[in-house]
C-alpha cells in the first residue's frame, strides 16, 4: 500500500490494509513465532500467538509450559520475543503477554530443560 506522506486522509479507512496485505503480514508474523518458538521449547516451554491485529500493529503473545514457572519468563517475553518482532515486522507497535498458569507447578517442573514437545 503506497500512502502519499503529504497528503491528509479524509478518515481511518483510506489507511485500511487489503485483505492480500492483511493475510501478508499475518504470514510473516507466524513464520516468525515458528522461528523464535524452537529456542523457547528448548527450555521446556512453548510460545503461542493469542490475538495479532494486523492494522494497528498490536501483538498477543503467551508463553506456557515450564515458562509459568520460570523466573525469567517476562525478560524472555520483552527482552526476546517483543524485540525480534517490532525489529524484524516494522508494522508491529507494541507486543503484550503473559505466561499461561493452567498447569500445577510439578507437571510445568517436570517438563524440564528441552523436554516438552507442544501438543498439535
Amino acid at each position: 500500500m503506497t500512502v502519499d506522506p503529504d497528503v491528509e486522509p479524509a478518515d481511518d479507512t483510506a489507511l485500511a490494509l487489503s485483505d492480500q496485505e492483511r493475510a501478508e503480514r499475518l504470514d510473516a508474523l507466524t513464520e516468525l513465532i515458528d522461528l523464535i518458538r524452537p529456542a523457547v521449547q528448548a527450555d521446556g516451554g512453548d510460545l503461542a500467538l493469542v490475538h495479532a491485529d494486523v492494522e494497528t500493529g498490536e501483538i498477543e503473545v503467551v508463553l506456557q509450559g515450564s515458562c509459568s514457572s520460570c523466573a525469567v519468563s517476562s525478560t524472555t517475553l520483552q527482552a526476546g520475543v517483543s524485540r525480534i518482532l517490532r525489529d524484524r515486522l516494522p508494522w508491529v507497535t507494541s507486543v503484550h503477554g503473559g505466561v499461561d498458569d493452567s498447569l500445577d507447578f510439578e507437571e510445568s517442573s517436570a517438563m524440564g530443560r528441552g523436554g516438552y514437545v507442544p501438543k498439535w
